[in-house]
């Protein structure tokens, strides 16, 4: 069964070809000591797109993506993340970039000692300093529902199933509304079924935010699902670029050993 007849809402998300560039880094090289992990790489993402990077372990996925967000800075070439040179920016024009770039980590990165609901008004109150009652109620309610997690506003992280703790941190990052997701494997450590619920929420969070999005993933069946493009990192280069059905067809072995 092709993507498209097992997910017929995905090309709602597709980006068009002159659609525009939101992330873009030009030959970025980073490394840590004698260890060169990136060299010379160069991406872009469109402006609705979903692009999913896969690699092995260790070969510098995660370091990409923190090189987008100024966690971590590159040692040649340049980041442009919605037309700001990353590098170049203070720490005020920094943060106020993270805001409009959501990061979901691994773990989701609950705050455990707080409720759902206090981990929701966390960003609202911290980030963007809102005030009003009132609207923070909405958008709590607004964005748990939209994860499908309405009834799970006044319990503890410790209460949630791993997939329950995923969408409440895909919640708490989507309701700052950002315009750019970077998702670091979020599927990891989830059963089949609840990765396909996952990997089918990050769609539909796509077409109701209209967010841009990276996607690090080593499950396949998610990169499937999500991708409008892939692109495949191997010792610090990007050896392959195309949709799943073109990479999968790849006449390069290493590229084609992701899809068995």
């Amino acid at each position: 069964m092709s993507t498209a007849e097992k997910n017929p809402k995905k090309d709602a998300g597709k980006s068009q070809p002159n659609a525009e560039t939101v992330v873009e880094m030009h030959n970025v090289r980073k490394s840590f000591g004698d260890k060169e992990v990136l060299k010379d790489i160069s991406l872009s993402l469109k402006r609705g797109e979903n692009l999913v990077i896969l690699g092995r372990s260790g070969q510098g996925k995660s370091v990409t993506i923190k090189c987008i967000v100024g966690m971590l800075t590159q040692d040649e070439g340049t980041v442009t993340v919605l037309g700001e040179e990353v590098a170049e920016l203070d720490d005020k024009e920094l943060k106020e970039l993270r805001i409009k770039v959501g990061f979901l980590f691994q773990s989701g990165a609950l705050y455990d000692s707080m409720t759902v609901r206090e981990n929701l008004e966390f960003p609202l109150t911290r980030v963007l300093k809102m005030n009003d009652q009132e609207e923070i109620d909405r958008r709590v309610e607004e964005v748990l529902d939209s994860v499908g997690l309405a009834d799970a506003i006044d319990k503890m992280p410790s209460e949630l199933s791993g997939g329950m703790r995923k969408r409440v941190g895909l919640a708490r990052t989507l309701i700052v509304h950002p315009e750019i997701m970077l998702y670091d494997e979020p599927t990891t450590g989830l059963d089949p079924i609840t990765s396909r619920e996952i990997s089918d929420l990050i769609l539909q969070m796509q077409k109701k935010y209209k967010t841009s999005s990276i996607i690090i993933t080593h499950d396949m069946e998610c990169a499937e699902i999500i991708a409008d493009r892939l692109i495949v990192l191997n010792n610090g280069l990007f050896v392959a670029e195309g949709t799943y059905q073109e990479l999968e067809k790849s006449d390069k072995e290493f590229v084609r050993s992701f899809f068995k």
